[in-house]
């Protein structure tokens, strides 16, 4: 009975650990998933010849494109307006830095954007 009862207790406590790494894991795959995605976004803008000074802020400004484009009269144009006014921009820049935001934070709305763009 008492290799039984220990079996049982050293059964429930590898549970308990697999249960508490599973967690930590979890807990540690958004914020890494986040950085990689924030870091592609980055090294696109500095690939396109975007510069940028205080990376928290650009991609936080980058995150803030794909809300913008499904607002109420959301479209590529008011928000290369509001980048480029908001971020002190030029219109090229923030045409650039919109496309790079959308190609990475939201790039299924790219074909939406480019209505009959594609056709011969």
């Amino acid at each position: 009975m008492i290799c039984a009862a220990k079996i049982q207790t050293t059964t429930l406590w590898l549970i308990a650990l697999t249960a508490t790494l599973a967690a930590a894991a979890a807990t540690l795959a958004a914020p890494i998933r986040a950085d990689m995605i924030g870091n592609s976004f980055l090294n696109a803008l500095t690939a396109a010849g975007v510069t940028y000074s205080q990376p928290a802020t650009t991609t936080a400004a980058g995150q803030s494109v794909c809300p913008m484009l499904v607002q109420p009269g959301g479209d590529f144009d008011s928000v290369v307006a509001k980048m480029a006014i908001g971020n002190g921009m030029s219109q090229k820049s923030a045409g650039i830095f919109t496309i790079v935001a959308i190609a990475t934070y939201c790039p299924a709305m790219i074909a939406p954007l480019l209505p009959n763009r594609f056709q011969s």
